[in-house]
């Protein structure tokens, strides 16, 4: 399957911010705090960058967590704009949803939502309730998020992926989660 994105990255060039593992390890508490209360039964994981959050997050909630393949970046190049085109393992998503009902995803950041829009689609069509959390959401993403921690304008590395340049800029420590309430 694939989707075309709605929204475009926003990129200001100032910075390129870094996550540290501190932050990482606060933000999931804070968002697995927050999803509690729609006691999800699965937490899936967008490969690559989601697997970390769904892993913590589904520690922290006390239920599975599943990886699922939905490919939209090319590459890992600092600016690079996605391409709109998704791919999702839907068969892998059939099989880890056919127990349950109501399923976190994650990702580590919504760029522009054509990610999440892919699989929450699929996963509605076939009757369940997703809610959808990430660490990070790009100004520029117009996708209807549940929770996410940071908004940035700017390119984001990860505890997870290589080192980010000498330049860059941390992320502040997470207070709180943002909801769609506070969307623009």
């Amino acid at each position: 399957m694939s989707a075309v994105a709605h929204g475009a990255r926003v990129f200001e060039g100032a910075r390129v911010w870094a996550m540290s593992q501190e932050a990482f390890l606060a933000a999931a508490a804070l968002i697995a705090t927050h999803e509690e209360r729609f006691a999800p039964e699965l937490v899936i994981g967008l490969a690559r960058g989601g697997v970390p959050l769904a892993r913590e997050a589904a520690r922290l909630l006390g239920v599975p967590a599943v990886e699922i393949r939905a490919q939209h970046n090319v590459s890992d190049l600092v600016g690079l704009q996605a391409t709109g085109e998704v791919e999702v393992d839907e068969p892998a998503l059939d099989a880890a949803t056919t127990t349950v009902r109501r399923v976190l995803v994650v990702d580590d950041i919504c760029g522009s939502g054509a990610t999440l829009r892919a699989v929450t689609d699929l996963l509605g069509g076939s009757g369940v309730t997703a809610r959808t959390a990430v660490l990070c959401r790009n100004d520029g993403a117009d996708f209807p998020l549940d929770t996410w921690v940071w908004s940035v304008a700017d390119w984001v590395r990860f505890p997870w992926e290589a080192p980010p340049p000498p330049a860059s800029t941390p992320l502040p420590h997470p207070r709180q989660v943002h909801t769609a309430q506070e969307a623009p």
